[in-house]
């Protein structure tokens, strides 16, 4: 039995601004069952333990041959690329800005 699997390198989190530890690959196993409440606590729950499982790697090539290796069927979600906008602190005080200035009213 096959099982199916997204690999996908993560996102960086709100408070990181550097480019470290964004190289890293995840796999990380489709749902094959439904989530449903418990009666007694009111929590989800699930049957899928493959749903836990979260395998790091530091290659797209070296999660590919996990994959492989242990007969799962990956599919590859692809990267965002990082968009870097070049300004200066200078374009803060340009008399041009679209921005509403103090008064309230859009400088024309």
């Amino acid at each position: 039995m096959t099982r199916a699997a997204r690999i996908y390198q993560p996102a960086r989190t709100a408070t990181q601004s550097g480019r470290a530890k964004t190289s890293t690959w995840v796999l990380e196993f489709e749902p094959t069952a439904a989530r449903e409440v418990e009666p007694l606590m009111g929590w989800t729950a699930s049957i899928d333990m493959d749903q836990e499982v979260r395998l790091s790697f530091p290659s797209l090539d070296a999660a590919l041959d996990y994959a492989k290796r242990h007969d799962v069927a990956a599919t590859v979600a692809a990267s965002h690329k990082r968009v870097i906008r070049p300004k200066s602190y200078s374009d803060n005080f340009r008399f041009d800005r679209v921005e509403a200035r103090a008064g309230g009213t859009p400088r024309r």
